[in-house]
């Protein structure tokens, strides 16, 4: 990859723009995005502001076509059998909820769960539970936050329904092995929801060899623009689930006492859709493409790898996760013991223009439960160098001699 090149897609980082240099490693929160991204959302706004699906005119049958492009795109990109198991959704977590909402639970159904889920995997489930009386297990996680592939089996023993989890965590950047997980649990006989909003911009995802039964991400986590998400799903349980929203577009007819319901994708995507979203959310896909999610993922590991040695030189640093920076994909999540996680981003951005993120991550639960306040967490992108992680370091030292 010509990251130099490739940083000149990017208005923030391009210093052509006048833009006031900043480091830029929040990409865990949202990514950054493309000059061609920007520039599909705006040719929307600009030449075909219109509804697709409803009216006959030409300007919405191009946004019509151009979504129903935009579906194809994303199941390739996720290797999918047929576009209609593409639903799109605001992001992982209206996905997430979709699902939760479109099943029929009974008292004492089991859903597990890692120990590390982001709150879009966790709380949907506590309402099923104080809703339906579902049940939640948790798998926990090896003493270095890796998957603990023996304990997992063993919760698997006790009759579970869904494995809901996390395919890369958002707290430490290591990933499950999934294809095993989903493997195990359908020997099992239970089914499987993954949440790859960390994953999906960062490796190549097959649905086929995954055999996961639904998957989740969102847009603005991979250059596309924020609102914007996908569930796909495997279309005989689409076509079984009933639909969570609905209204407008989701049904063929309608009488004052009945509907019927227009078959997957429509059902599920109730109302005007987010148009330039989806159009934008394949032109990030298509970026993406171009560059290569194999050579992203390589150049990620690289950066962490050079960052988390660096860091050994920063007075009582604690990088949360296994000390293999290879596990740990794009993401190095750190805290200073006794001193505020928050103060250090502040100080960080202020002194030397280092976005982070700081605080717990909607992962409370991993942290209360470890007595933990928060954590600093610097998340790499493709479009990130080794001066740049060189800067964090500095600052770091800097900031640990004034605190």
């Amino acid at each position: 990859m010509n990251i130099e090149k490739i940083r000149q897609d990017f208005p923030l980082l391009n210093s052509k723009n006048g833009h006031k240099p900043i480091v830029y490693l929040d990409n865990a929160c949202q990514s950054l995005r493309p000059q061609a991204v920007i520039e599909a959302v705006q040719r929307y706004y600009e030449q075909t502001p219109a509804c697709a699906g409803r009216s006959m005119h030409r300007l919405a049958n191009e946004v019509s076509r151009q979504v129903d492009e935009a579906r194809q795109t994303v199941a390739k990109f996720l290797h999918a059998n047929r576009k209609e198991e593409i639903i799109f959704t605001r992001n992982t977590t209206e996905a997430i909820n979709l699902v939760a909402n479109a099943l029929d639970w009974k008292p004492g159904d089991v859903v597990l769960l890692t120990d590390k889920e982001h709150n879009s995997n966790l709380i949907p489930w506590q309402m099923l539970a104080r809703r339906f009386g579902v049940c939640l297990k948790f798998v926990p996680s090896n003493p270095d936050n890796t998957f603990n592939l023996s304990a997992y089996q063993q919760a698997l023993q006790g009759g579970v329904r869904l494995v809901a989890m996390g395919f890369t965590s958002n707290l430490d950047g290591v990933s499950i092995p999934a294809e095993e997980v989903v493997r195990l649990a359908h020997k099992h006989g239970a089914q499987v929801l993954l949440d790859a909003a960390q994953t999906a911009p960062h490796q190549r995802l097959d649905v086929r060899r995954l055999d996961a039964d639904w998957v989740a991400f969102s847009g603005h986590k991979m250059l596309a623009p924020s609102g914007i998400g996908v569930l796909y799903g495997k279309y005989r349980l689409l076509e079984a689930m009933q639909p969570f929203l609905v209204g407008g577009d989701t049904v063929a007819s309608s009488t004052y006492e009945d509907c019927q319901f227009l078959p997957p994708p429509e059902k599920f995507e109730a109302g005007l859709q987010n148009y330039a979203g989806i159009i934008g959310l394949a032109a990030a896909i298509r970026y993406l493409q171009q560059i290569g999610l194999e050579a992203i993922e390589k150049h990620e590991i690289a950066l962490n790898q050079y960052l988390s040695e660096a860091l050994k030189s920063v007075p009582g640093l604690q990088i949360i996760g296994p000390a293999d920076a290879r596990l740990r994909g794009g993401i190095v999540s750190f805290f200073i013991p006794g001193v505020d996680h928050h103060r250090i981003a502040l100080m960080l951005d202020q002194m030397a223009g280092i976005a982070v993120r700081s605080g717990q991550h909607c992962v409370h639960s991993w942290f209360n439960a470890r007595d933990i306040p928060g954590s600093v967490r610097a998340s790499l992108y493709f479009y990130n160098t080794q001066e740049e992680t060189r800067q964090l370091v500095d600052a770091l030292i800097k900031i640990r001699k004034v605190l």
